[in-house]
């Protein structure tokens, strides 16, 4: 798949970029930056995709983004509706990695700032104590001018150096080649799958949203993804199907037609490849 380059902009007296976003369509696309990003969901839900990882995302949850990774959260059509109760409110940062100065992480003082920099090119979820601790530095961070902006953005990175609760998302394999020409066809492929999840999407309606042939499609999509279209789907259905464990709303058997399965069998085996768990050991985590 093919991301669009995203210029962050930064005002003339800052090196790196500091920011509260209140509405979900903020660079709510496929996109890369060679800046690193450090964001913080204080409030919103929706799908998560990092390199070639699929999964929800929630309020509270926070994730490093490395230089070059494409990325994109796509929040839940209940942000975008008219009269809608419910708001996004997020914190994000973007630096460069030698915003500091060629040499600053060369330091042997700054080793662990370095390694957990280039563990960020795959993505990582930050979880735990950490994960509160974060949260508060970015907001200091918004409020804070001067040599102590770079003071803070060193602390938040330091504490996630010593984390011990880092999950990296994308697959070590994953490559993206960095050309824009086909970013709105990623998109429309992205959108037209959310949106259609839950029924059986055939293959030439697929390809007849990417504007190429089925067999072409198939090829496409595996090349650029390292998966197949019927993978991709499985892994925004078992999202959908967390979204609704974790409200605990329906029962295990209504909620795996709502998220798009055909079957209690197939759910239950690709619940638990790709989260680990059964759906209801997964439930009973949050609920209890």
């Amino acid at each position: 798949m093919r991301p669009q380059l995203l210029k962050v902009s930064t005002g003339p007296r800052h090196s790196f970029s500091v920011r509260r976003d209140l509405v979900p369509y903020v660079n709510n696309r496929w996109h890369y930056h060679p800046e690193i990003e450090l964001i913080h969901f204080k409030k919103g839900e929706g799908t998560q995709f990092i390199g070639d990882s699929i999964k929800r995302f929630k309020s509270g949850d926070i994730v490093m983004v490395g230089a070059h990774l494409p990325h994109y959260w796509r929040f839940d059509d209940l942000y975008f509706e008219e009269d809608t109760r419910v708001q996004a409110d997020i914190r994000v940062a973007h630096f460069c990695e030698n915003f500091w100065g060629e040499q600053f992480l060369h330091l042997p003082e700054n080793i662990n700032i370095k390694t957990v920099l280039e563990k960020a090119r795959r993505g990582l979820q930050i979880t735990g104590k950490t994960r509160q601790q974060v949260a508060e530095l970015l907001e200091r961070l918004l409020q804070t001018d001067g040599s102590e902006r770079i003071i803070i953005l060193m602390e938040a990175l330091m504490t996630i150096a010593d984390c011990k609760q880092l999950n990296t998302l994308s697959s070590i394999g994953f490559k993206h080649d960095m050309v824009d020409a086909e970013n709105e066809r990623v998109n429309a492929i992205y959108e037209y799958s959310l949106k259609n999840y839950k029924r059986k999407i055939q293959l030439e309606e697929i390809a007849a949203v990417a504007n190429i042939s089925p067999n072409s499609f198939c090829r496409y999509f595996k090349s650029r993804t390292r998966k197949t279209y019927s993978q991709f789907l499985i892994e925004i259905r078992v999202g959908q199907a967390c979204k609704l464990l974790i409200e605990n709303n329906l029962s295990i058997k209504q909620l795996c037609y709502e998220s798009g399965f055909n079957n209690f069998t197939s759910f239950h085996k690709y619940f638990k490849m790709i989260t680990g768990k059964s759906p209801l050991c997964y439930q009973k985590e949050f609920i209890a």
